[in-house]
């Protein structure tokens, strides 16, 4: 079975090419299944006619065959699909007609030329609904043509002309059209089947599109990037905002390999990571060995400063405790500030979601100027969260463009 199924997905994906639209494929893989269908019906029909006993000479159907196969291997070879769809239908539309006209009128030969609507059908799935309107005139015309050619002819043929007995005629009849209306509805069946395929793999691509998309930016940020081509920038009065720096990182790095490297900082920035979703709070970036993480953006708890310091003490707590994670015992400076920003999108490719503002610069010199291990918070972060936590002695520290600042150092959460 596996080595019939195999065979069976090489007819099918015969002559696509990588760089095809999804459209061109089904469109190719339709084509070479109907020529299938249309080859083994054909033979099968003509086997059956043998059978019950007129004697129909075979070089219609023979040469059907040969042409039908023979534009098959062309195209495989040359991959000119344009020329191999317009002949293979060609071939769908006038073979049935030069079988009727070999055979007689449209009673003797049973309506054979039924056969021929599968040439419209065709150039609707593998052309184009426009273009196969001028497919179905052309059936349409022919079978005017025969019908006509019947009409003005039958009274002049001979009765011994028509050999073929009256119950053939009709099983014939019955034949032709029970297996032309299979060979269209499995070709619809087929190419529904496969679109709803596509349909199912663009969202399972959109889901995961998605999902990168949420992993770069906040949810509503995100939704608003889709629906908008605007630029995205908000001013928010309150956020606090979390830096942490791994002490010595450039100097313990230089002694490392670049896998080494790549390996530690992803074993603790993904532990950072979770830590940030199991708080509710926005990953804003990382900056080499930095990591930057707010409160306070979209739908954070209420209580984000809270939730902010209970992270970064986690964070502190989990490089101290968990060897696996952090095997050269590294330590962090963390500083957290809290205040008005700018938030945004920058870019149009590579784009990041970034925050600018005093509060921003605060937090990152109160981490640079931090005591390794500690976590520092400036006087609003403090005046909130007085009463639920337990803060050390206060320190001046003086910063860079600030000058002197008061800052706390958060110890845990009170008793309850």
């Amino acid at each position: 079975m596996s080595n019939q199924r195999r065979f069976l997905d090489e007819v099918r994906h015969a002559g696509i090419l990588p760089g095809d639209s999804e459209e061109v494929r089904l469109q190719k893989s339709l084509l070479v299944f109907a020529t299938g269908l249309i080859s083994f019906a054909s033979m099968l029909w003509l086997l059956i006619y043998w059978r019950l006993g007129p004697q129909f000479s075979s070089t219609v159907p023979f040469a059907f065959q040969l042409l039908l196969v023979g534009n098959l291997l062309i195209y495989l070879k040359t991959q000119d699909f344009d020329s191999f769809r317009i002949v293979q239908i060609s071939l769908f539309l006038f073979m049935p007609f030069v079988a009727q006209w070999s055979m007689g009128n449209f009673i003797s030969a049973s309506g054979v030329s039924l056969w021929a609507l599968l040439a419209p059908i065709g150039a609707v799935l593998c052309i184009g609904p426009r273009e196969a309107a001028a497919w179905f005139f052309a059936y349409l015309c022919l079978t005017a043509l025969s019908g006509g050619f019947d009409y003005y002819l039958a009274d002049t043929l001979p009765t011994a002309q028509i050999k073929v007995p009256t119950r053939i005629t009709v099983f014939f009849f019955a034949l032709n059209f029970a297996a032309v209306s299979t060979i269209v509805f499995l070709l619809l069946r087929y190419s529904a089947s496969e679109k709803q395929k596509a349909h199912r793999q663009l969202q399972l691509e959109q889901r995961r599109s998605e999902r990168l998309l949420l992993n770069i930016l906040p949810g509503p940020i995100a939704e608003r990037l889709k629906n908008s081509e605007q630029t995205i920038a908000d001013g928010f009065a309150d956020v606090s905002v979390m830096f942490v720096d791994i002490v010595n990182f450039t100097r313990i790095a230089e002694g490392l390999s670049a896998q080494q490297v790549f390996s530690m900082l992803n074993k603790i920035f993904s532990s950072f990571d979770e830590l940030a979703e199991k708080y509710h709070l926005e990953k804003i970036k990382t900056i080499g060995d930095a990591y930057m993480v707010a409160g306070g953006l979209t739908d954070d708890p209420d209580d984000y400063s809270a939730a902010l310091v209970d992270m970064a003490l986690e964070m502190r707590d989990l490089l101290q405790r968990d060897f696996d994670v952090n095997p050269l015992r590294l330590e962090v400076r963390i500083g957290i500030g809290s205040g008005p920003v700018v938030a945004g999108v920058v870019g149009k490719k590579k784009f990041i979601y970034d925050l600018w503002g005093d509060t921003v610069n605060m937090a990152n010199r109160i981490t640079s100027e931090g005591v390794p291990g500690m976590v520092q918070v400036d006087q609003a972060t403090y005046r909130r969260l007085e009463d639920r936590f337990d803060f050390g002695e206060p320190q001046t520290l003086y910063l860079k463009g600030k000058g002197k600042m008061v800052v706390h150092r958060a110890i845990g959460r009170k008793p309850a």
